[in-house]
């Protein structure tokens, strides 16, 4: 399987200045492929992928207007071609609905104004040097933090510079499957709010809403870069201020979900986890928790954590009456508001905590999915 394995890096000043050179003529290049095809369109004339790339990689160098194309490394303006014919490709997919998931919309042109920039450099345009740094075509050796070493020889790499002006070195590798020895524990998870996660052993996640709790330094941040003057170096270093407190915000979030759903792994051979649908509920009155817990950030980690370490994920219908549902005698005792923490149903009267119920009818749905082909038992004892 494919894993990404990212570090920073720490260019000198005369390569960040190369680095935003082939930024600046990727996002130029990705943005002519989307103009040539478009026009194309317009014209009812059809265009290959070679003829998009050769229009505005090859012959744009050429001219006057386009010539600094030839500054940067060709690697980087044919996979910006890629993107471009990727993007087109997903659209057509998801209007004729060979695309999974979310409906996918028309491309639309890079800004100069997004403080996220990308490239990418497939093999033929960076080497891994003995010294432990990575060598990019029109670039140099790049200073790398390496946290870990890398498992395989990296396909490609991709570097970013994010809002805050961090730089890393994004390696696509190729890792073998290991799966964990195996035990016999399985688990439901229902997701919440105030109790990030309840499983259905019984233990309890407490939600670390990191968010609210810097929500204060972020409100003064942006309240400052609000305050400045567009255009002047004062907002500048204001922006980048702002930007380092949500990347802070972002990168404990992540590093805390990577280590909750590593350790679920581990003590357990089947996790099910409840579908929900987070950008509805994005919606509500609750948007601002329900992004800061990221549920589907989590769920996506417990995912592929479990497919490259051999255990089992499942996932059950947002519509399954988890909450609604006696996990003792299976009667639907009907919706209860969320301030209903406690309830007891009224056909077999034992008294039920609201997650822990659900957490239970999840792992007793999600196992019905996983054993109902198999013949094995799909309702947990009692």
């Amino acid at each position: 399987m494919l894993l990404r394995y990212q570090f920073r890096v720490y260019p000198t000043p005369s390569q960040r200045i190369q680095l935003a050179r082939a930024f600046g003529c990727a996002r130029v290049v990705f943005n002519d492929c989307l103009r040539v095809r478009q026009g194309s369109h317009a014209a009812g004339v059809k265009i290959s992928d070679a003829e998009v790339q050769k229009t505005v990689v090859t012959v744009a160098k050429r001219t006057p207007e386009r010539a600094w194309l030839a500054e940067v490394s060709s690697v980087v303006l044919v996979q910006a071609c890629q993107d471009a014919r990727a993007a087109y490709r997903n659209w057509f997919d998801s209007l004729s609905g060979k695309r999974k998931g979310r409906k996918v919309g028309r491309p639309r042109f890079r800004s100069r104004k997004c403080h996220r920039q990308t490239i990418r450099l497939t093999r033929n345009g960076f080497r891994i040097r003995d010294n432990g740094r990575v060598y990019l075509a029109k670039v140099g050796e790049l200073k790398v933090a390496w946290s870990r070493d890398l498992p395989s020889d990296p396909s490609s790499v991709t570097i970013i510079k994010d809002a805050s002006g961090r730089y890393f070195a994004s390696f696509v590798v190729e890792v073998d499957t290991t799966p964990l020895p195996e035990v016999a524990s399985e688990v439901g998870i229902d997701l919440g709010l105030s109790v990030f996660a309840v499983l259905s052993n019984g233990k309890r996640i407490t939600s670390p809403k990191f968010f609210r709790r810097a929500e204060r330094r972020l409100r003064m941040a942006q309240r400052s870069l609000s305050r400045k003057d567009p255009g002047s170096n004062n907002r500048v270093k204001a922006r980048v201020r702002a930007a380092k407190a949500h990347a802070k915000v972002g990168d404990t979030r992540r590093d805390w979900a990577h280590k909750q759903s590593t350790q679920i792994i581990r003590d357990n051979q089947a996790v099910f986890v409840e579908d929900l649908c987070v950008q509805g509920l994005a919606r509500t009155r609750l948007a601002k928790s329900v992004h800061d817990a990221s549920w589907g950030m989590f769920s996506r980690m417990v995912e592929e954590k479990a497919a490259r370490y051999g255990r089992i994920f499942a996932r059950v219908d947002r519509f399954f009456p988890s909450s609604q549902l006696c996990s003792r005698c299976g009667v639907v005792d009907g919706p209860k508001p969320l301030s209903v923490r406690q309830w007891t149903c009224r056909s077999c009267g034992v008294a039920h905590d609201r997650d822990l119920n659900a957490a239970i009818n999840i792992h007793a749905a999600g196992r019905a999915e996983w054993l109902n082909a198999c013949g094995g038992a799909v309702r947990l004892s009692a």
